[in-house]
C-alpha cells in the first residue's frame, strides 16, 4: 500500500512559504510515499519538487474557476485561474489528469461550491475531496462525504498543508498504482487516515501572504 498526501502547497502558492526542498524532506521524514503538490493556479512548485524526488512527487494544481476550485493530479500543463469549470475540466481531461474538487462545501473559504454548480460537473470528475484538514467546521467534511455517497462518487482526502507542520494530517492508503489511470482504478478502495488541523494553521497562510506582499520573502517562485 502507498501512503498518499493528495493536497498540499509550496511557496509557488501566494499563501505558503514552504520551499520545495523542505516539503520533500518533511514528506520523507513523515513516511509519505506519494505527495500531490497542488499549488494555487501554478505547477511551478510541483515541478521543482518533482525534480528533487520524481518518485515521491506527483504534479498537481488547485485551480480557481468561476464557480469554485478544482483539484487535479498528474497535471502536465498549467491551467490558468478564472476559466469556467467546464473549460477547466476540458483542459485537464485533454492532459489525462485525475480530477477532484477542493473542499466543496466549505463556506468559510473562497473556492467552495454551491451544490447546484457541483451537480453540473460531477459527471465529468473522478472524485471530490471528502476530507480536508483545514475545514474549520467538521460539518463541511461530513456534508462532502454524504454527497459523495449519495451520488456514488469516489473521494479524496488531504491536509491542504500550507506549512510543514500540517503535511500528512490527512492521507489515503492506496494500492500500488501508476499514472492517472492507475489512480482511477484504485481510488475507490482507498482507506483514509484523517485528522483536522487546529484553527490557527490559517494564520500560517495569512502570515505568508503578508510577507510576500511586503516583499520580505527572499525565495523567488520556482519555475517550471
Amino acid at each position: 500500500m502507498l501512503t498518499l498526501e493528495f493536497h498540499c502547497h509550496t511557496s509557488a502558492s501566494k499563501d505558503s512559504l514552504t520551499r520545495p526542498e523542505d516539503l520533500i524532506e518533511t514528506a520523507r521524514r513523515k513516511g509519505l510515499d506519494r505527495v500531490v503538490v497542488t499549488d494555487h493556479n501554478s505547477i511551478g512548485g510541483a515541478l521543482a519538487a518533482r525534480r528533487l524526488d520524481p518518485e515521491l512527487v506527483i504534479v498537481g494544481e488547485e485551480i480557481m474557476t468561476t464557480k469554485g476550485e478544482i483539484l487535479a493530479a498528474f497535471v502536465q500543463e498549467e491551467i490558468p485561474a478564472g476559466l469556467t469549470p467546464e473549460e477547466t475540466i476540458r483542459r485537464l481531461k485533454g492532459q489525462g489528469a485525475f480530477i477532484s474538487v477542493s473542499h466543496p462545501f466549505d463556506t468559510m473559504r473562497k473556492g467552495g461550491w454551491v451544490e447546484r454548480d457541483l451537480l453540473e460537473i460531477i459527471p465529468h470528475v473522478d472524485a471530490i475531496e471528502v476530507f480536508n484538514s483545514r475545514c474549520m467546521d467538521p460539518r463541511f467534511n461530513h456534508r462532502a462525504r454524504a454527497f459523495a455517497e449519495k451520488h456514488n462518487l469516489a473521494g479524496t482526502a488531504g491536509s491542504d498543508a500550507h506549512g510543514l507542520i500540517e503535511l500528512g494530517k490527512a492521507v489515503m492508503a492506496l494500492e500500488q498504482f501508476e499514472g492517472p489511470e492507475g489512480m482511477r482504478q484504485v481510488i475507490r478502495t482507498a482507506r483514509f487516515k484523517t485528522k483536522l488541523s487546529p484553527w490557527w494553521v490559517h494564520l500560517i497562510s495569512r502570515y505568508a501572504s503578508m510577507r510576500k506582499k511586503m516583499g520580505s520573502f527572499d525565495y523567488s517562485q520556482p519555475k517550471g
